[in-house]
């Protein structure tokens, strides 16, 4: 597709992976909307560090995606809209289900609502692998059944749900992207690879919860390449499609990789405050990517450890922004 002129939206834009988005559109000439939630200090968030050569071609729209008003002012008028906005804290949803239900679920009808009435010719609708909760089957496909194993997860179920009733039920133009579990610079120390990464810098002891589930962890530039391939073809109309490189690696090998780039070996302790409830706790996710390459030619081309050696390098220039140490929910 040529970006070039191209008007989008990006909701969730000023998080980790929106941010990275945004940037890599606007890179391709793309007239980018960066829709943010309001505060009283116009705080972009993470497009903070976007490149400034870029700023002209970025605009900042400041709402709250759970105000339809608000979410139909910013899509007037796009061509496409990638909706990745969300409340993704896992331990959070434990203590505040009702607000990550309210975001998560009400917020995508928002979105979807809005693309009816103003006919807007795509949205790119974010999931997550959570919706599948531990893997019944290996490598997990997009028939996979969906275990809502966290109120995070049920919300995104949800969500995903209401994209493909507004799919079926309208016509609306619509691709609900999943990625597995993205890392790379910017990312919040809420995520396991900056926990691991910030305590290493610092100190001696790495604290965790448990070592032994798996993910796939997928960079996040390829996560974005991902989006944009998404919108670039027809095929993925009303289709759900996995963003993930389809290899493995459990929590305890990763302080291990992270270890051999930092040359440095350290104490790992596993605290109760930091492990999900028994039957919470989603195992094993690894991505079956084969439809992602066949509908849009989409293959992830950064390495485990090339990315985290990217991460770390960027955490390390940036550590001032982390509480290291501190438990973030």
């Amino acid at each position: 597709m040529n970006w070039n002129g191209k008007k989008v939206l990006v909701t969730g834009a000023g998080g980790f992976i929106g941010s990275n988005l945004v940037e890599q559109l606007a890179s391709q000439g793309a007239e980018v909307t960066a829709f943010l939630r309001y505060n009283s200090r116009n705080d972009i968030g993470m497009l903070r560090y976007s490149e400034p050569r870029l700023r002209p071609q970025i605009r900042f729209y400041f709402g709250e995606l759970a105000d339809h008003a608000a979410v139909r002012e910013a899509m007037k008028g796009q061509e496409i809209v990638f909706h990745l906005a969300a409340l993704i804290g896992i331990p959070y949803s434990y203590v505040h289900p009702h607000h990550v239900v309210n975001t998560n679920v009400v917020g995508t009808l928002n979105v979807l609502q809005a693309a009816n009435d103003l006919g807007t010719p795509r949205v790119i609708h974010t999931s997550t692998s959570e919706v599948y909760g531990t893997a019944l089957y290996a490598p997990i496909d997009e028939k996979h059944p969906l275990q809502g194993q966290s109120p995070y997860s049920a919300s995104k179920i949800g969500a995903d749900k209401l994209a493909e009733s507004f799919y079926l039920s309208f016509g609306t133009p619509v691709t609900t992207v999943r990625p597995f579990n993205t890392y790379g610079p910017r990312q919040s120390a809420r995520a396991v690879i900056p926990t691991i990464i910030t305590q290493a810098l610092t100190g001696d002891v790495i604290k965790l919860g448990s070592l032994t589930p798996t993910r796939d962890f997928n960079y996040v530039g390829d996560t974005a390449a991902g989006f944009m391939a998404a919108a670039a073809t027809e095929a993925t109309l009303g289709e759900v499609v996995n963003l993930g490189t389809g290899k493995e690696i459990s929590i305890g090998d990763l302080v291990q990789v992270v270890q051999e780039l930092l040359g440095r070996e350290y104490q790992i302790v596993t605290e109760d405050a930091r492990t999900r409830p028994e039957k919470s706790e989603v195992l094993r996710l690894i991505a079956d990517n084969r439809k992602a390459h066949d509908l849009m030619g989409w293959s992830p081309q950064v390495s485990i450890r090339e990315g985290l050696q990217r991460t770390i390098d960027w955490i390390s220039a940036n550590l001032a922004l982390f509480n290291v140490g501190q438990y973030t929910v």
